[in-house]
């Protein structure tokens, strides 16, 4: 019986001490960061990528204009 009681207060003394580490804190900063860049690159990128279809269709019609 003391065996097992060590062991469980161990154990539960482990998961404390599990719980009270920060070290994994900063990773998910930097994740929620690189997140953050992401949706922020992909919605200047859509904004920017009707600009490049219209200057591709302009210079598409253009060329066809003159070729033919």
């Amino acid at each position: 019986m003391k065996h097992s009681a060590l062991r469980l207060f161990v154990r539960m003394h482990a998961l404390i001490d599990a719980l009270k580490d920060e070290n994994g804190q900063d990773m998910v900063e930097y994740a929620l960061v690189m997140g953050l860049i992401a949706l922020g690159a992909t919605v200047a990128l859509n904004g920017l990528a009707t600009t490049i279809a219209t200057a591709f269709t302009s210079v598409d019609t253009k060329l066809t204009t003159s070729t033919s």
